[in-house]
């Protein structure tokens, strides 16, 4: 899932990036990557037990994210 904010008016031009993948040992890791568009930004992933704990920390970030005006 790829979501963007940008405001030319004040300079924002930002993205989020957010992927779920499956881990060596059947856990399975929440990938997220933000930033300034056009930069490589930062990355970090969260692990979780089962897919459903990671599709719901998926679904509870899009959803801050788009309270924060992210599309």
């Amino acid at each position: 899932m790829h979501l963007t904010r940008t405001d030319p008016e004040a300079n924002l031009f930002r993205f989020y990036r957010i992927e779920i993948v499956r881990g060596l040992f059947g856990d399975w890791g929440l990938v997220r990557n933000w930033g300034r568009v056009g930069t490589a930004g930062q990355l970090r992933t969260d692990w979780f037990g089962t897919e459903a704990e990671a599709k719901d920390a998926r679904f509870t970030l899009q959803m801050q994210k788009a309270k924060r005006g992210y599309l």
